[in-house]
């Protein structure tokens, strides 16, 4: 049996130490913890002011700084393609804003927008295989003079493209040949290409502009068609490339499974073709005429500012009018190069 003074004892010492705990805090702890605390709160409202100041002086030094490099860009972009006239083609799906924000970056610099089309989802789709595979069967015979014997269907369809937007007719260099308005015809009929506006004269320069990596949204029916694991797209590119002299592909910050990433992991491309990458950042955009002016001065770059890019190309004039489609190697009705994937040719 528990005596009952053991349970007074208990009691007595449970309301001992509340006492003694509400007597040292109401005391000589009181100032102490509460200056504590004062002194915490202090340092870390010190420390915000701190940091919100720091980044208004660092926003207001990165705006004066685009606003310095805007300046200084425009200054090197102004007349860097002075009087060249570019076919500017969409290949996957771009926005309208970014192309058209592209579209007056090459005016500035004094380029001629004279096409601007975009690639239809046929042209890498498998269930039109047996359409690309017909188109560039009937045309093998046509530009025999251009394309390999064994050339696959996406290194003639690049002729072909390259062939319809930059061969200049050979009585009048200003002027496309017969061949070039047929055959881009042709793309607009099958529904391999869509033409915002026909090209008015040869281009002497080719620029392709992609979307970047796809974003799944989810909704129903927001699914592209399956991609043809046989379509090459950079023996495409290449393929443009040599014939029409110069190509740019354009595009977004580069990532893993986009198209500029996929170019430049390229040999082939790395070597031929420039590639800009960031061009959803103005400053970036401004590499586009430059890095077209390069090209067709011969100096190839990946610009961005991706490891394997350089921040800014070279600045170089482009060669304006008849002299550009010469200089750059772009296709006229009686001549043409196709580099690695065809044969140089005679009359057409």
């Amino acid at each position: 049996m528990i005596d009952f003074r053991y349970h007074l004892v208990s009691l007595i010492s449970v309301f001992l130490a509340l006492a003694v705990g509400i007597i040292l805090g109401a005391g000589p702890l009181q100032n102490a913890i509460g200056d504590q605390l004062t002194d915490q709160v202090e340092a870390l409202r010190v420390e915000r002011t701190a940091l919100r100041d720091s980044l208004t002086a660092t926003e207001a030094e990165l705006a004066d700084l685009q606003a310095y490099a805007l300046g200084a860009g425009a200054e090197l972009v102004d007349g860097s393609l002075e009087d060249v006239n570019v076919a500017v083609v969409d290949v996957d799906g771009i926005s309208e804003t970014l192309e058209l924000d592209v579209v007056n970056q090459l005016e500035a610099a004094g380029a001629r927008v004279v096409a601007q089309s975009s690639m239809t989802e046929s042209w890498d789709a498998v269930d039109d295989s047996v359409l690309r595979d017909t188109v560039a069967d009937g045309q093998r015979g046509r530009l025999e003079d251009m394309v390999a014997e064994d050339a696959t269907t996406s290194q003639v369809l690049g002729t072909v493209l390259g062939v319809a937007l930059t061969e200049a007719d050979e009585q009048t260099p200003g002027e496309r040949s017969d061949r070039a308005v047929e055959l881009y015809q042709l793309l607009t009929q099958v529904g391999l290409v869509d033409s915002r506006f026909a090209p008015s004269a040869p281009a002497d320069a080719v620029l392709l502009l992609t979307a970047g990596a796809a974003e799944d949204d989810g909704a129903p029916g927001s699914e592209s068609p399956e991609v043809d694991e046989d379509v090459d797209v950079p023996s495409t590119v290449v393929t443009l490339q040599s014939v029409a002299g110069t190509v740019v592909v354009a595009g977004p910050t580069a990532v893993d499974g986009d198209l500029l990433t996929e170019l430049r992991a390229t040999e082939e491309v790395v070597a031929s073709t420039s590639t800009v990458s960031g061009i959803e950042q103005e400053t970036m955009r401004m590499n586009v005429p430059l890095a077209i002016a390069a090209q067709a001065a011969d100096e190839v770059g990946q610009y961005g500012f991706e490891e394997d890019a350089e921040a800014v190309p070279p600045v170089v004039r482009a060669p304006d009018g008849e002299d550009a489609a010469q200089e750059s190697g772009g296709t006229t009705g009686d001549e043409a190069s196709t580099g690695d994937t065809g044969t140089t040719g005679e009359d057409s």
